[in-house]
């Protein structure tokens, strides 16, 4: 059966009050209060909680209900829910159609609702974010256009060499200043990726986290073309960075690092934070780009 939209979102909502802690093993999760909670009927509540029971962590219970069971599967290398909903998303089966080259270039809204069996709102939803994420574009007369971004490990690479000569040269302008309150900012967001966000929020927003981090500390170069280059390029890699993304380590290591490049420029140490930059995204091509060449098409070049 296919889930909605909205029995998807509600299922993340659910899997995040869980990861957070907010509910525990064994509490009860009751039809009527949940869907009182979110202000719906109680059928997208039981989507959501067939896909959380399909998930492992939610039980029913024969004449008792639904009750929080935790993760069926207790090693380290689980995927947090909030990431496994998001990549079994219509938005996920869509966006890898367009990576693996299987859709046209441009599209109808009723064309994705035939091809994937979903309603006029899934479809919208769909476009508007992947318009957001800048891979595709409402064209001006009738229909969408699917952009031309990363599709392949070779142009995940050169954006990532791309990343490699400006970010670390944009900390060495001389126009380079630190905001120190940006810098709290940027760090107390960081820390919570460690604390608990990467257990608890979807891909989507742990990638947008990562992003803002690197948009934000280029704009203290005060050269808005460094700025727009690099929005621009995260646009791009967005695609294939989704696929690459379900490993929670890559995301606790990603956190690390950025709160090392954080404590160098609190203390002034831009050349040390330039060359700490250049590191880091050196490491983060060589793992991620493995992971993205696994996850091409076998006739992908």
């Amino acid at each position: 059966m296919k889930t909605s939209n909205l029995a998807e979102q509600i299922a993340q909502k659910i899997s995040q009050q869980i990861a957070s802690g907010q509910l525990a093993v064994g509490d009860p999760l009751r039809a009527q209060t949940l869907a009182d909670r979110f202000n719906v009927s109680r059928s997208p509540i039981r989507e959501a909680l067939k896909i959380l029971t399909d998930a492992g962590v939610v039980e029913q219970k024969t004449n008792r209900g639904f009750y929080v069971t935790g993760s069926k599967n207790g090693g380290g290398d689980t995927v947090p829910l909030a990431l496994t909903i998001e990549r079994e998303s219509p938005y996920q089966r869509v966006a890898d159609d367009w990576r693996n080259n299987v859709l046209p270039e441009e599209v109808t809204e009723q064309f994705l609702r035939d091809r994937y069996k979903l309603t006029k709102a899934q479809v919208q939803d769909i476009l508007v974010r992947a318009a957001r994420e800048g891979w595709a574009e409402r064209k001006p007369g009738y229909g969408w256009s699917f952009l031309n971004v990363a599709k392949s490990t070779e142009s995940f690479q050169q954006i990532y060499q791309f990343r490699m000569v400006i970010e670390p040269a944009a900390m060495l302008s001389p126009d380079y200043e630190v905001v120190p309150e940006k810098l709290e900012e940027l760090r107390a967001a960081q820390q919570r990726m460690l604390d608990h966000d990467i257990q608890r929020l979807p891909v989507e927003q742990l990638l947008a986290t990562g992003a803002a981090f690197h948009e934000e500390l280029i704009k203290f170069a005060n050269n808005p073309y460094f700025h727009m280059a690099l929005v621009r390029v995260n646009q791009m890699r967005r695609l294939l960075e989704y696929r690459a993304a379900y490993k929670p380590d890559r995301f606790i290591e990603q956190s690390r690092q950025h709160l090392i490049i954080l404590d160098l420029l609190s203390r002034g140490e831009v050349l040390e934070a330039s060359f700490a930059m250049k590191k880091h995204l050196s490491g983060a091509l060589t793992s991620k780009a493995e992971l993205i060449r696994a996850l091409e098409p076998a006739s992908a070049s």
